[in-house]
């Protein structure tokens, strides 16, 4: 005998099932919007206390850092109260799809957040401490200690959200390890290129429209002199000067090349304007000019030679001519500069010589011509 299904009793469990699912998904979203209103109110509530007693470090990074990223730390906020709720709900197929969206979003906001926070504190603290037990800091080694931060963040959150949602990383790791030695045995040439395109983007000995010679090289041309046309995966595009041919070079060429880089070499004025609250005599201009030799000449890349320093009534100008090879070069100058110009306040107190210091110091690009 068949059991005979009432309609309405199938209508009235999927209306049920629907609405719990409804229900759910709303106390979700309002524990987000809770959340991100009280974020809202306590990034307003924080910063008064802070700058009362909180250290004036702690207080320019809060400022700098989470006030400046007011926004991110919002969405954090609430993707993770949204998380939170998510767990203490009865899992389902569809909520668990959007916990795992949600703990995607958490993981790359996190990351920023504390790669930020890291910077931060390499800037304001470790840098500081590096250049006061060495004010020689040489080239740009001490950058990998951000570089290896940063790696350490990424790699760390990436094994927390694995393990949290029971993904197997020994096995990608492995499966990725055996893929890779075949793919690396069956185009070992072009892996080199490859490679040579990825060295030569972290490094960047030169850039597009830069003018470099190549003295010598394995399979680059001795003499080679042109400009940099574009710099693909596998090789490097160089228009002649003369001919204006191109000349298409391998990147694992160029790495083993050296490259004479004609035009990416960068000189950058640092102007800096000091008022005095009085007339300075002729002693006390010779002592503050020896204070700025004396604090700036260790810095390497800075063209201590060119420093200048010229008075104006109550005001002095000093001129300062920082040399560096690229992008990363000039911020860590800059930065080692901020710290010299901080030292040099310091000795200018020390010796009853009143002033002021008009912020920000200004840059002034001066390209090395060919």
């Amino acid at each position: 005998m068949t059991e005979t299904i009432n309609p309405l009793y199938l209508a009235s469990e999927l209306a049920l099932n629907n609405g719990y699912g409804l229900g759910q998904i709303s106390s979700i979203l309002v524990a987000g919007v809770v959340t991100a209103l009280a974020g809202i109110a306590l990034f307003s509530i924080l910063r008064l206390p802070l700058s009362l007693f909180a250290p004036e470090l702690l207080t320019q990074t809060y400022i700098r850092v989470v006030v400046g990223s007011k926004n991110i730390l919002l969405v954090l906020l609430t993707f993770s109260a949204m998380e939170v709720m998510l767990l203490l709900i009865p899992p389902s197929k569809s909520l668990s799809l959007i916990e795992f969206c949600l703990s995607i979003g958490i993981t790359i906001l996190s990351g920023w957040m504390l790669s930020r926070l890291f910077r931060e504190f390499f800037n304001t603290t470790i840098l500081g401490v590096t250049f006061e037990s060495n004010p020689k800091v040489k080239g740009e080694s001490i950058f990998l200690i951000r570089y290896f931060g940063d790696f350490a963040i990424a790699v760390t959150l990436i094994l927390v959200f694995c393990i949290s949602h029971n993904i197997n990383v020994v096995g990608i790791v492995a499966s990725l390890g055996i893929g890779g030695i075949a793919i690396a045995f069956a185009a070992q040439k072009t892996l080199e290129q490859f490679l040579g395109g990825i060295v030569l983007t972290l490094d960047r000995p030169f850039t597009v429209g830069d003018y470099i010679g190549l003295s010598d090289g394995p399979t680059g041309k001795q003499g080679t002199f042109g400009r940099v046309e574009s710099i693909g995966l596998r090789s490097t595009k160089i228009r002649t000067s003369g001919k204006g041919t191109l000349t298409i070079i391998p990147n694992n060429a160029l790495t083993q090349a050296t490259i004479e880089n004609f035009s990416g070499a960068k000189k950058v004025m640092s102007v800096m304007i000091l008022e005095f609250l009085k007339s300075i005599s002729a002693d006390e201009q010779a002592l503050i000019r020896q204070i700025v030799m004396d604090c700036t000449m260790d810095i390497f890349g800075l063209d201590w030679r060119s420093t200048e320093v010229s008075f104006s009534e109550n005001q002095a100008q000093v001129s300062f001519f920082i040399l560096g090879s690229n992008e990363l070069s000039m911020e860590l100058r800059r930065q080692l500069l901020d710290l010299a110009t901080q030292k040099i306040t310091k000795q200018l107190q020390k010796h009853d010589i009143s002033f002021i210091l008009n912020q920000p110091t200004i840059y002034v690009d001066a390209p090395i011509s060919i």
